[in-house]
């Protein structure tokens, strides 16, 4: 078989630890409509202390169309379980999907639609929420759970794992691991990303690749929002200080405090707005996680404890 004859080899990541939407994660991924030349595996990093999905996923062996590999990492720390997916891949191509999330049949062949046509080292595609009838109507008007790329200018510099894929073969991409010391506080993702573009890598979009996730009660309050937020400000901010030292990272926490309190004036003056007024709300607490992160105060911690389960 020539190079030319051989199939674009896909391998779908999924890390998982004690969520039983496993299941319909992985039924929606039997459905893809698979891209022409395309050959597919599964990858399923679970993350427990003991192997809790393994039976789940040797249950389904007999409906999946494609190969499944199992990875047991039995530490709760969400970075070992991606390393874990990277670690196994041996194709050209990685795409990472969350276990409490489904795709739509075209989602795959929609991400490496543009990665044909851009040539990126990584290509984000969006999550839509879900939100149930008890949800609040501000939540479900303002969509605040989706999750799109944030473009900076004319440029993506950070990314997400929820919904991408890695071109395996790229220099950016090739040899790079999630921060082990990011895996229980959350924040890998942003990590790994801004640094895959500081070393010249590129991420595009895909806007019809569409994943779906349910929004769960326990996150379809304010307090869940503004804790997330907090938390991708404190390792914007921990980024930052990093490559700001000394006189430069008291600049950076300024900077980010007037942004805080630009915020919360602007909260203060949408009162009777809801979805307006949350939303700046909501900037408010990633512009404080931001302080605290330059300052180096610890981050919450998001995995390994029941809120992250």
């Amino acid at each position: 078989m020539t190079e030319k004859d051989r199939p674009i080899r896909i391998d779908i990541g999924i890390c998982t630890y004690r969520r039983p939407e496993l299941r319909a994660t992985l039924e929606s991924l039997f459905a893809l409509a698979v891209p022409a030349g395309a050959a597919l595996r599964l990858i399923v990093a679970d993350n427990d202390a003991g192997p809790s999905a393994r039976a789940l996923v040797d249950g389904l062996r007999g409906q999946s169309p494609f190969p499944i590999s199992y990875v047991h990492c039995p530490k709760s720390n969400i970075s070992i379980a991606r390393n874990a997916c990277l670690a196994e891949c041996d194709a050209d191509y990685l795409a990472f999907i969350d276990d409490d999330e489904t795709a739509r049949p075209q989602w795959l062949a929609e991400l490496l639609n543009v990665a044909s046509l851009t040539r990126a080292d990584a290509i984000l595609g969006p999550v839509r929420a879900i939100y149930g009838v008890r949800s609040a109507a501000w939540m479900r008007n303002g969509d605040f759970h989706s999750t799109m790329p944030v473009w900076v200018g004319a440029r993506i510099r950070t990314g997400y794992t929820c919904n991408v894929l890695l071109d395996m073969r790229s220099p950016a991409v090739a040899g790079r691991r999630f921060a082990l010391s990011l895996g229980q506080s959350g924040g890998e993702d942003t990590h790994f990303f801004t640094e895959l573009t500081e070393a010249g890598g590129r991420i595009e979009f895909a806007p019809n690749a569409v994943v779906e996730e349910i929004v769960p009660e326990k996150r379809a309050s304010f307090s869940w929002l503004a804790k997330r937020r907090f938390r991708s400000g404190q390792t914007h901010g921990r980024i930052v200080a990093s490559r700001n030292p000394g006189l430069g990272r008291l600049k950076q926490t300024g900077l980010a405090g007037m942004k805080f309190a630009y915020c919360a004036a602007l909260t203060a003056a949408t009162f009777l707005s809801p979805v307006t007024r949350n939303r700046y709300a909501l900037r408010a607490a990633l512009h404080a996680g931001a302080v605290s992160g330059t300052l180096g105060m610890r981050e919450i911690r998001q995995y390994g404890v029941a809120e992250a389960i």
